[in-house]
């Protein structure tokens, strides 16, 4: 069964500690350019399978502008290929997930949307 398309406030991550933890080592990451996943297997205290956030580097994209339309464009994809990863996902276990975009220049939806796809297969084999 295919989860709702809806991205739900309980699937959202915001917890600093375990976006602390994902950097620091206990997190296992890889890249599809010119994205890159970094997951850590934890206890949430949610429902779902999984939590997830996203960043776009100001180094590479000052203007916010910039920034909150990656944003806007990485979340829809999340969004809507998000059934891949919560199905790859064996039951009980449940992770952190942070998608980081490195590119330097804005991305169209459909690039965003082929590799999102790539990177949820190789997740998929890793986990």
């Amino acid at each position: 069964m295919k989860p709702s398309l809806t991205f739900k406030k309980g699937e959202r991550l915001k917890r600093r500690k375990i976006i602390g933890r994902m950097f620091n080592r206990e997190g296992s990451s890889f890249s599809v350019f010119p994205l890159r996943i970094i997951w850590l297997k934890t206890e949430l205290d949610v429902p779902y399978p999984a939590q997830f956030t996203l960043s776009v580097s100001k180094r590479n994209f000052s203007k916010a502008v910039q920034r909150n339309r990656i944003r806007r464009l990485m979340r829809e994809v999340y969004r809507l290929n998000k059934h891949a990863i919560y199905s790859s996902i064996q039951e009980k276990d449940q992770y952190a997930i942070m998608l980081l975009y490195v590119g330097k220049h804005t991305p169209t939806f459909q690039e965003l949307d082929r590799k999102f796809k790539i990177l949820t297969k190789k997740f998929s084999k890793k986990i």
